[in-house]
């Protein structure tokens, strides 16, 4: 288990230090804003969906290293996926995060599980969770900004 974590462990310092996704796409038909106070996460995702199917997909934003990781992996695992799928992973990776019993069943969630770790720190959840809430609200289109609290 100690070689697992530490896989995780350079997956989520890779993506914070060379995130995929980062930047506004040239077109995008969906976009939602959102923010954790507790320690100053600021992220806006941008969505290009076509056919309900996300074509493309970015971000822009400061946060720490758990929430720039988990951007850059959800961009990564959603792009060129049904939106009914990103949001079967969104349901997915909010229940790994935060419910001790909720599998981090790599088959299922590829790379994301790489943040099942996170549960333990009940502070870095909302980090964890920030750029997917994002995501979700987006895809929704209603124009609410997202919030961690």
């Amino acid at each position: 288990m100690p070689e697992l974590r530490e896989l995780y462990q350079q997956v989520i310092v890779d993506h914070n230090r060379n995130p995929r996704h980062r930047g506004r796409p040239a077109h995008h038909t969906h976009e939602a804003a959102g923010d954790n106070p507790l320690c100053g996460d600021r992220i806006t995702v941008f969505v290009d969906v076509e056919g309900g199917v996300i074509r493309d997909i970015g971000f822009e934003g400061a946060g720490c290293a758990i929430s720039t990781a988990s951007a850059s992996l959800m961009t990564s695992a959603v792009v060129g996926k049904p939106v009914a799928e990103a949001e079967r992973l969104f349901t997915a990776f909010h229940s790994m995060v935060v419910d001790p019993a909720a599998p981090a069943d790599p088959r299922a969630l590829g790379k994301l599980a790489a943040f099942a770790g996170v549960r333990g720190f009940p502070a870095r959840v909302k980090c964890a969770n920030l750029a997917w809430h994002t995501l979700h609200a987006a895809l929704r289109a209603d124009g609410e900004r997202v919030s961690t609290e």
